[in-house]
């Protein structure tokens, strides 16, 4: 048999022992080595956070699988794939106050490079008519656990896999699951990210869905650059108003910079295939993100431009809402409904971009999308969009 398989959360609760498994593949004429490393992490806020660190010989990245199967960080060809938060994480989650009155306790655990935002709700913070928290920041699916996860590595093929169950339920609530896959192979620059959320009620749910793939220094400095193809996109608020001709670039550190966020209706081939690329200041490296627009209808940037460690960040995110109130984004048709026992399937493709010609074929492929396209810049808000 030429697949590995290895359970990394057990479903019946079964301790499973740290363990590190290592194989050697041959691919055109060279050995890559490819490894797993399941731990859990001890000491300080990571205290207990159950880590699978997955190296395909070229692109390594880290699984929480304590904190909604997310990617804390990563590294391909020496760049290194992360943001520097405040936040010393990971996380554990019982760390993490997401129903904090204020609404904003998630922010207390943000660290990781790609985090998911929802299932019951996603955006801003929602309070009911006496002040109580009813929708907090960014839901809870990021610091669930996964109820079971398990890695594979095809011998023959190459290719690699983490898969993982993540359960947002409740009595008298949705019932929903999502369910995580990552793909990859050995010696690839590609991440490819497969997510299915799941009725498991017997009425029908509502959901949102959001990702902050998060990126900072040494990949976002000054002068790094995003390539976004366009129908229209327009500024959340003022602060990115104010900033609307720099929307496209990271700009100089600044102490109390307010964050700015750009809201896009992307374009797309005719199968709803669409591109978008994040380019370092000296242009020789950089990150591509390829989705489709049928799985994610909307898309926004998000830029928060402090001095490093506090914080210097850039995330590029596809979402099936914007990041509003649940009862805005409601109102304005963007809640997904759920029948009972239906599933929604969401993929995209992240691609580490290490030599000219991987940086010059994207940005062909952004150029060709953008032809054609209205590439309408709408300067204030747009009241449908923004809260």
């Amino acid at each position: 048999m030429s697949i590995s398989q290895f359970s990394l959360v057990d479903p019946q609760h079964r301790e499973i022992e740290p363990f590190r498994f290592e194989e050697t593949f041959r691919k055109s004429g060279r050995d890559i080595p490819v490894r797993f490393s399941k731990r859990r992490l001890s000491g300080g806020l990571s205290d207990g956070v159950d880590v699978l660190e997955v190296d395909n010989g070229l692109l390594s990245f880290t699984v929480l699988l304590s904190k909604g199967m997310g990617v804390w960080r990563g590294k391909c060809g020496g760049l290194d794939l992360k943001w520097d938060s405040p936040v010393r994480g990971p996380v554990h989650p019982r760390h993490v106050p997401v129903f904090h009155p204020s609404g904003l306790g998630w922010l207390e655990g943000f660290d990781e490079w790609i985090a998911r935002c929802g299932l019951h709700s996603n955006g801003a913070p929602e309070f009911t008519p006496a002040g109580v928290v009813k929708y907090p920041l960014h839901g809870r699916i990021a610091n669930m656990p996964a109820r079971e996860a398990s890695a594979a590595f095809d011998s023959e093929s190459g290719g690699i896999t983490v898969s993982g169950i993540v359960d947002e339920a409740a009595l008298f609530s949705s019932k929903l699951a999502l369910n995580v896959s990552y793909a990859t192979s050995a010696g690839s620059t590609r991440l490819h990210v497969r997510d299915e959320v799941v009725n498991l009620g017997s009425v029908p749910a509502e959901f949102e869905l959001l990702y902050h793939i998060n990126n900072g220094f040494p990949l976002m400095t000054p002068g790094a650059e995003f390539f976004i193809p366009f129908e229209k996109m327009t500024p959340r608020e003022a602060n990115a108003k104010a900033n609307l001709d720099r929307w496209n670039v990271c700009l100089p550190e600044a102490p109390d910079s307010p964050e700015n966020c750009y809201l896009f209706d992307l374009a797309a081939d005719s199968l709803g295939r669409t591109r978008v690329m994040i380019l370092s200041a000296a242009k020789d490296r950089g990150i591509s993100l390829s989705f489709n627009k049928n799985e994610f209808p909307h898309f926004l940037i998000w830029k928060l431009m402090r001095p490093n460690g506090d914080t210097y960040v850039t995330g590029i995110e596809p979402c099936v809402n914007f990041p509003n109130t649940r009862s805005f984004e409601k109102e304005h048709g963007r809640v997904v409904t759920l029948e009972p026992g239906a599933s929604r399937v969401f993929n995209f493709d992240i691609d580490v971009l290490l030599t000219a010609e991987q940086i010059a074929a994207a940005r062909e492929d952004i150029a060709a999308l953008q032809t054609g396209a209205a590439g309408v810049i709408e300067a204030d808000p747009i009241k449908e969009w923004c809260e």
